[in-house]
């Protein structure tokens, strides 16, 4: 499942998330959370998670900046990377052996922050112009909070795009490499697994591509009337998470049940 907009907006827990959670907990239902903000590390987000009243393990946080790593990490192991982001990408950049420098990078690597400076992201375009691979987090163009939309990762991308008529390889969602290194994580087969989330452009088109059943919830990005706008249908709507506990509970209970034959 996502995380902004599906269980929390900003420092607020969706009504119905914390007993959703317990659901799954109580069916011993494996979950994976994941998100394209790359802002935090797993740590931060279990914590902001359980100052919303929510309580999940960090191993089961799944975030673009750590599939952005382990993606550099197969590529180019031990490269070296200029980075416009926060710490939730440069810990996990750090942690896979790469080195960050402002001189001649083998990649420009563009995430979340909370300021983006007209000085690295101009650094950025002539660092991409000098033959830099170009590498964004996520392609997500505005990122919810209380007061409403702001532009996000996908929308400086375009910018720099623009300017060196280099685009970025994308590794979060919709990407099919963090759905399936997210599949892995919890051991868990497309076929029995679903996503959950509440953009139509980046998790509903991931579980798509993936091949898992798909739950749009109305608490975040994409509203009713935003749905026929896309090509494709999320197989199931529901207005929140909250909707989901009784069908988590029913599917625990029909898989309890012994095999008649």
């Amino acid at each position: 499942m996502d995380m902004d907009g599906v269980l929390v907006h900003e420092e607020l827990a969706v009504p119905g998330a914390d007993r959703f959670l317990r659901a799954l907990r109580e069916t011993a239902t494996p979950f994976l959370i994941l998100t394209n903000n790359s802002i935090y590390t797993r740590r931060d987000l279990a914590a902001r998670l359980r100052a919303s009243g929510l309580e999940v393990p960090e191993t089961s946080i799944w975030t673009s900046a750590l599939a952005t790593a382990a993606f550099l990490q197969d590529q180019r192991p031990g490269g070296s990377a200029f980075v416009i982001g926060e710490s939730g990408l440069t810990t996990a950049l750090h942690e896979v052996g790469y080195t960050m420098t402002e001189r001649a990078p083998d990649y420009v690597v563009l995430g979340e922050t909370r300021t983006y400076s007209f000085e690295r992201i101009t650094q950025a375009i002539r660092l991409i112009l000098g033959g830099a691979r170009f590498i964004a987090t996520n392609p997500d163009p505005t990122g919810p909070t209380t007061r409403g939309p702001v532009p996000a990762t996908g929308s400086f991308a375009a910018l720099i795009s623009r300017a060196t008529s280099v685009e970025p390889y994308y590794v979060g969602k919709p990407n099919p490499l963090m759905m399936r290194s997210a599949l892995n994580a919890i051991d868990a087969h497309s076929e029995t697994t679903a996503m959950i989330g509440d953009r139509m452009d980046t998790d509903i088109v991931s579980g798509l591509e993936a091949g898992l059943e798909t739950i749009l919830v109305l608490t975040g990005v994409t509203q009713p009337d935003m749905i026929d706008r896309f090509p494709y249908r999320p197989l199931r709507t529901v207005p929140s998470v909250a909707e989901l506990v009784d069908v988590v509970t029913g599917f625990a209970a029909a898989a309890a049940e012994p095999d008649p034959t």
